[in-house]
């Protein structure tokens, strides 16, 4: 009998009779994506996502469609594109649940805080600091000075109180940082390229590390005696004490990296010096180290410092003489410092004067609570006008009220002064930390560089400058803003660069699909939030108030490991377990749907009693793939799908009161994840091998992470 000829995408290929086009295309090297079809089940073609166009025919499901002579068959094109995206659509409809956790979306740097928060409930603190270092590379300092918008998105503030996921961030680095069997990052083959970076704080030293992990040779070009940049000059060590920091340094320049220092742009050296010493790619990572003057009579008087400058001489251990009475002026988290050192250096009274509310403040509320702690006085609601002195130096601050107007472009309420409401404050020193700005007095017309609003201008998706190789990001980019920013930055540069100077199209990473179950807001009151058992988050033992003014010893002493894998253990695990490699997300990315909020008309309560599969028929799409393999090819038929997966005693039926024998071909055959194994998470390789269970030797895949074992999945050849 003659083979079958069809043409596909304008191909002609022979087929065997009997044959879907759906296999046909397949032995064809042609892609079509399908959410149903499971080459061990007979077609069935309920999620329609395999349409092709029939010539004479229209849209088809591939899958259940045999082949026939003579068929014209088109598997791309914007109609059958179109089809496939409203298809997905409505099977996103029906599935409820996260694709990333809340605290993963919130985090600058894109941290998996699911997946390092489980490691160390298993114990794997080595492994929880690879999983970090992944796109964290300082996790010790970060673990101690990072605002954590994470917590507070975290889902367990509609149960009690978030999990501690900076402490745990820390409690496991410090374990690490402590230990024999050190974390060591493979780094590729030399590539012979060489990058300079200019700044060694946050930012810069992210791009070091990642570049050095590509095989790059790595210069960092320091301005100042020691690297670190803020960090270390900016953050008092009773937050982040030096030893820390240099630890984590040292962990980066025994990767390779150099670091020159006292090495000041536009001094020492200019960004064309650097190309003509062979650099084929640099990076600005400056900082934000300049002070914003307040711009008032007397600012010039002996005794007015600024914030940036003031901390930096602390941290060199060169302090000013500040006398008893000192005013800091500003709400961010560096005029909190400035007092807060001011104190430890001797000073009587501290008075932080900001000229919004409390409410306004921009500075983390903890370190608000720990200043007052103190004995730091805040005065709200007013502003310098006026830096009176006698004999040239500091003696008095002339201040007005304000009130709060209408919001400014912040969203903040714009204060206002009152008229005739000037009143003045017996001071010996002022701090001004109002602001602070990049230093970009190296600039020059020669180099090429833009800026705008004292800002380095950069392509955003790319962070590459007007300049041919040059690079910018962190604070020099932004502004003054966090170091896990700066950290993300210094990574996202770090891929820019990587890309360039291999020759790839260094254009934005694209941006997985997720969805998400909403707000906490949205979800305050649901059922499946206030069943939770209530557990007490884990107490951060702190030195005594009294006891801290009196020098800069770290104030936060960190978790003991009982207490910290109790904590972790609290984990609602809110991100899908299978999100790594979900074919219904794979789809909608590439379909190119926009990310969206979960539908929810009932909630299926999960079933986490079977020791080894979790099942939330809540992420379930009706493509019956679980139960015919149960059924078809295990003949166990321990799973049902009546709208939704459930087990022969239906929804709310325990999968260990069935016949299960936990073969694993359910979890291996969902691609929405409503169906996982218990304790998987997204391995760093997998393994091939047999499982050694019943005796009956079937293929498995065993994913790893460092030492430990995190998946476990069929080997469907």
């Amino acid at each position: 009998m003659a083979m079958p000829r069809v043409v596909i995408d304008g191909k002609e290929v022979f087929a065997r009779t009997g044959q879907t086009i759906l296999e046909v295309c397949t032995e064809a090297g042609i892609h079509i994506p399908t959410l149903c079809h499971d080459e061990q089940l007979k077609p069935l073609g309920s999620c329609q996502i395999c349409v092709v166009e029939l010539q004479e025919h229209g849209l088809v499901a591939s899958c259940d469609s045999r082949i026939a002579d003579g068929m014209v068959i088109q598997t791309n094109n914007a109609r059958i594109a179109s089809a496939r995206k409203q298809y997905l659509e409505s099977l996103l409809l029906e599935h409820y649940g996260d694709c990333t956790a809340p605290c993963h979306n919130a985090c600058p740097a894109g941290v998996d805080v699911q997946g390092y928060i489980a490691l160390i409930a298993r114990g794997a603190y080595r492994e929880a600091v690879e999983l970090i270092k992944e796109t964290l590379p300082l996790p010790a300092v970060i673990g101690r000075i990072c605002p954590h918008p994470c917590e507070e998105v975290c889902r367990r503030n509609l149960v009690d109180q978030p999990i501690a996921i900076c402490g745990l961030k820390r409690f496991t680095a410090d374990y690490e940082l402590l230990s024999q069997e050190r974390f060591i990052p493979t780094t590729k083959p030399s590539t012979g390229f060489r990058v300079a970076i200019v700044g060694s704080g946050p930012a810069g030293l992210s791009t070091a590390y990642y570049l050095i992990r590509e095989g790059h040779e790595v210069t960092i070009f320091e301005a100042l005696p020691k690297p670190g940049g803020m960090l270390r000059y900016g953050i008092p060590d009773y937050r982040l004490p030096k030893n820390v920091l240099e630890q984590e340094i040292a962990a980066i320049t025994q990767l390779g990296v150099a670091i020159k220092t006292n090495q000041v742009l536009g001094k020492d050296f200019s960004i064309n010096s650097l190309l003509r010493d062979g650099f084929q790619a640099i990076f600005l990572a400056i900082g934000a180290h300049q002070s914003q003057g307040m711009g008032v009579d007397g600012e010039d008087l002996k005794g007015v410092l600024p914030g940036t400058d003031f901390l930096r001489s602390v941290a060199m251990e060169e302090p000013p003489e500040l006398g008893g009475r000192v005013a800091v002026i500003g709400g961010g988290n560096t005029a909190i410092d400035a007092a807060r050192s001011a104190l430890r250096l001797g000073a009587e009274e501290v008075t932080i004067v900001y000229r919004r509310s409390l409410l306004e403040m921009p500075a983390s509320k903890w370190e608000i609570e720990e200043a007052e702690e103190e004995g730091i006085k805040l005065y709200f609601l007013a502003t310098p006008v006026k830096i009176l002195g006698e004999d040239g130096r500091v003696s008095h601050l002339e201040c007005i009220k304000m009130a709060l107007g209408e919001p400014d472009a912040s969203g903040r309420r714009r204060p206002e002064p009152i008229p005739g409401s000037e009143f003045v404050l017996a001071v010996d020193s002022v701090i001004a930390a109002i602001g602070q700005r990049p230093d970009l007095s190296f600039m020059s017309e020669e180099d090429g560089l833009k800026a705008e609003r004292s800002k380095i201008v950069t392509a955003p998706d790319t962070l590459m400058t007007d300049i041919k190789g040059v690079f910018a990001g962190g604070d020099c980019v932004t502004g003054a803003a966090t170091a896990v920013e700066a950290i993300a930055a210094g990574r996202k540069a770090a891929i820019s660069i990587d890309r360039y100077l291999i020759g790839q199209d260094i254009a934005a990473e694209e941006q997985l699909f997720n969805i998400g179950k909403g707000e906490l807001s949205e979800l305050a009151g649901r059922e499946e939030f206030v069943q939770v058992e209530h557990q007490s988050r884990g107490k951060m033992s702190k030195l005594p108030p009294l006891k801290r003014r009196d020098d800069f010893e770290e104030i936060e002493l960190g978790y003991p490991e009982d207490v910290a894998r109790k904590e972790a253990k609290r984990c609602l695990e809110c991100g899908c377990k299978a999100a790594h490699d979900c074919t219904l997300r794979e789809l909608a990315t590439e379909y190119g749907l926009a990310s969206v909020t979960a539908g929810k008309d009932r909630y299926y309560p999960m079933d986490t009693s079977h020791p080894f599969v979790e099942r939330d028929p809540n992420k379930c799409i009706n493509c019956e793939r679980c139960a015919r393999i149960c059924l078809d090819v295990m003949c166990i038929g321990a799973l049902s799908v009546n709208y939704r997966v459930g087990t022969t005693e239906g929804y709310g039926g325990p999968l260990l009161n069935t016949t299960c024998v936990s073969c694993g071909l359910c979890v291996a055959s969902c691609p929405v994840g409503a169906l996982v194994a218990q304790k998987e998470m997204p391995p760093a390789y997998e393994v091939k091998t047999t499982c050694p269970y019943c005796g009956v030797g079937c293929g498995i895949y065993l994913g790893v992470r460092g030492g430990l074992i995190v998946s476990v999945k069929g080997d469907p050849d």
